[in-house]
């Protein structure tokens, strides 16, 4: 490491965001740049920039990564000299993964220098296989930051680190100690607290802000809606946005993990329904008998943070994860395409045949626009901040053209976004809720239905907190399950007394915050395939203040909201729910049963485990992903969280049917490296 240790301390062997078409350009700027630095001698350009220009004729000098090594070795030459550049627009120099190339390590030095040219070269390619070093290199403004994130990536480089302790169950362990598990999370993250800010001062929370505004205003005000049927008006949309509005703040200043984003979900419906339905055939009054479960599952859900019940959490691992995420992916798309099916039926008795086409066109034109635009960072045309512009703000593109067609052709009528008219409960009712209202015996029956709120609440928001901080999204600040935990438990009580719905951090939502505020690059696997490899994550409380801030504001924008047509949200949820599909390993392998055995892609568990074990893993999570939805649409949506924990032992059962050292790969915490 010492002759790039020499490179990366002297300010005149590095150069920052060289302007070049070419890389003929490249070699005749850099080697002057070293004639100036009095680093070679002038007669000895042309000579450097001839050999460099011939050696790159012979064979490309790009290993890949982004990462190219022009190298030359001259007898006129005295001393070994290597330095490092960044160009201002990345080159296609042909290299192996055809990514194009932005970095380069100059090689230069006298010809007995050259048995050592290939220790440098596999130094090189050690380091720059780092994804953080490489994203550190891709931010770094001055020269000392480029010494800086050198010197982090040789720390991490040393063997004497220990392996134990990684960061797969950061924030899982149990400590023994009440509340053991509390304490540490708020040790864990206060030193970021500042940091958790500053990192939000940057375009990609602007965009994604937008984003997740209307991507998290749609379910709220729709979830809103649905309640309001189910509880016939008790619960609305108003208290759905003044509950997602006021715990997503809270969350986002107080939380351990603020990528996680709050609001109501599926499961959590179902259990108010249920609810709802249980106290009116027992003609009890809901929101005081609601009041009660809500507050004795508070205190339940505050007493597991407290006994470090998240540790429980590790035994959840990714053959769990990827069923519930596939789960919540496929409930989005299944919606947004059911939502377009209804609006197709019985068409003559109920609205014009222009309004189906206009809102199908509308969905899929919002779909279209925000997935292409996604994909704009690989796209050869355009500068690259244009490209980026386009991919970080593609979702609120979308939304916005389609919002402008719906209303060039206003005289088609469309279902818009059913925003309440006014400010105030749905129902009328004062907005706090006497929980003595409830009979005495109500008050200690509502614990049965609370045993079952906690655990769907510690299941659902945990769950999605291991989405959040799995390893592949190379979050460095680490999460807080306990604590994060023990404040959605806070809120539950506090929404209960004021007849407000629960919320709890949602899968889809959560995710696509991450990636919104990820920086990717692209990567080719073994069978040719290019997908995005997340390098970093802004990690920042900023966007989930601000998008939580913007709920809360759009009561005050009521009318404005009703101009959204409904199709082109959709779109937005169908976008949501392909995206969160990306990743998931469940849905390779189940594109699989679809392709011809002697053209599957190399992966890491085709390569590594027999055909016949993995699709026979992948039937046994179709199984319980099947059995999960079920009992979701079932009368038994009650018991899910119950189904959901089940998934646990099912797991560790497989190591009956399956050779350990294949189910260590299948169910991996990260994609191990090529």
């Amino acid at each position: 490491m010492r002759v790039l240790q020499k490179t990366f301390s002297n300010a005149d062997a590095c150069l920052l965001d060289l302007d070049a078409t070419s890389i003929d350009s490249v070699f005749e700027q850099t080697v002057q740049h070293l004639v100036d630095q009095k680093m070679v001698a002038p007669g000895a350009y042309d000579e450097i920039v001839s050999e460099l220009s011939h050696r790159e004729e012979a064979s490309s000098t790009a290993i890949g990564h982004a990462v190219g090594v022009p190298h030359c070795y001259l007898d006129s030459m005295i001393e070994q000299i290597v330095v490092f550049v960044r160009l201002k627009h990345p080159l296609n120099m042909g290299a192996p993964d055809r990514i194009a190339t932005r970095y380069l390590f100059f090689l230069l030095g006298p010809t007995s220098a050259i048995p050592g040219h290939l220790d440098t070269l596999a130094l090189i390619a050690r380091l720059m296989s780092d994804d953080e070093f490489r994203y550190d290199l891709g931010e770094a403004k001055e020269y000392q930051s480029l010494l800086y994130a050198f010197e982090r990536a040789v720390q991490r480089s040393k063997p004497s680190l220990p392996i134990a302790t990684s960061n797969k169950d950061d924030g899982l362990e149990y400590t023994g100690k009440i509340p053991g598990g509390l304490i540490q999370d708020v040790k864990r993250r206060l030193p970021n607290y500042w940091s958790d800010f500053t990192d939000g001062l940057h375009p990609k929370a602007v965009a994604s802000t937008l984003f997740l505004f209307f991507a998290c205003l749609a379910p709220t005000v729709t979830f809103g809606g649905v309640m309001s049927i189910e509880t016939n008006g008790d619960i609305g949309a108003v208290e759905m946005i003044v509950a997602t509005a006021m715990c997503g703040v809270i969350y986002a200043l107080f939380s351990a993990q603020p990528l996680n984003i709050l609001g109501g979900t599926g499961p959590l419906l179902v259990f108010t329904a249920i609810l709802y339905n249980l106290c009116r055939d027992m003609q009890i009054d809901f929101l005081p008998a609601y009041a009660w479960v809500g507050i004795w599952t508070a205190l339940m859900t505050i007493l597991l943070a407290v006994i470090d019940a998240s540790f429980l959490m590790r035994y959840f691992t990714r053959f769990t994860n990827e069923i519930f995420s596939a789960l919540i992916s496929v409930i989005y798309i299944y919606n947004a395409i059911k939502a377009l099916i209804i609006i197709f039926k019985d068409l003559d008795a109920h609205q014009h045949h222009d309004t189906a086409l206009l809102s199908l066109l509308l969905a899929l034109g919002t779909f279209y626009i925000a997935i292409t635009l996604q994909g704009s960072r690989r796209s050869r045309y355009m500068l690259p901040w244009m490209r980026e512009f386009l991919a970080d703000f593609g979702p609120t593109i979308a939304l916005a053209v389609m919002t402008l067609v719906a209303f060039r052709l206003h005289e088609v009528d469309l279902p818009v976004l059913p925003a309440p008219d006014q400010l105030g409960t749905t129902s009328g009712r004062a907005w706090f809720v006497d929980p003595f209202a409830a009979p005495v015996w109500v008050r200690w029956a509502a614990l049965a239905p609370a045993v079952l709120a906690a655990i769907l609440i510690y299941v659902d928001q945990n769950i999605t907190a291991r989405l959040v901080n799995c390893a592949d999204h190379q979050l460095k600040k680490g999460g807080g399950y306990h604590l994060d935990l023990a404040l959605v438990g806070g809120m539950v009580g506090l929404c209960s007394m004021f007849g407000l719905p629960w919320v709890v951090a949602a899968t889809v939502r959560s995710l696509n915050h991450v990636r919104s505020l990820a920086t990717t690059e692209e990567v080719v696997t073994r069978s040719g395939d290019r997908r995005d490899r997340i390098l970093r994550v802004r990690e920042t409380r900023v966007t989930g203040l601000a998008i939580h801030l913007l709920i809360g504001a759009s009561l005050l924008l009521l009318p404005l909201l009703k101009t959204v047509p409904m199709a082109v949200l959709y779109g937005l949820f169908l976008f949501m729910g392909f995206v969160s599909i990306r990743g998931n390993q469940f849905f390779e392998r189940i594109s699989l049963w679809l392709m011809e055995p002697s053209l599957y892609p190399a992966t890491h568990f085709i390569r590594r485990v027999p055909l016949w074990s993995v699709h026979a893993y992948t039937a046994i999570q179709l199984v319980c992903l099947i059995v999960l939805w079920t009992v979701k649409e079932s009368s038994l949506g009650l018991l899910f969280p119950l189904f959901l924990a089940l998934l646990v032992p099912l797991r560790f059962s497989l190591s009956y049917f399956f050779r350990q050292p294949y189910l260590a790969v299948l169910d991996a915490d990260s994609v191990p490296e090529d």
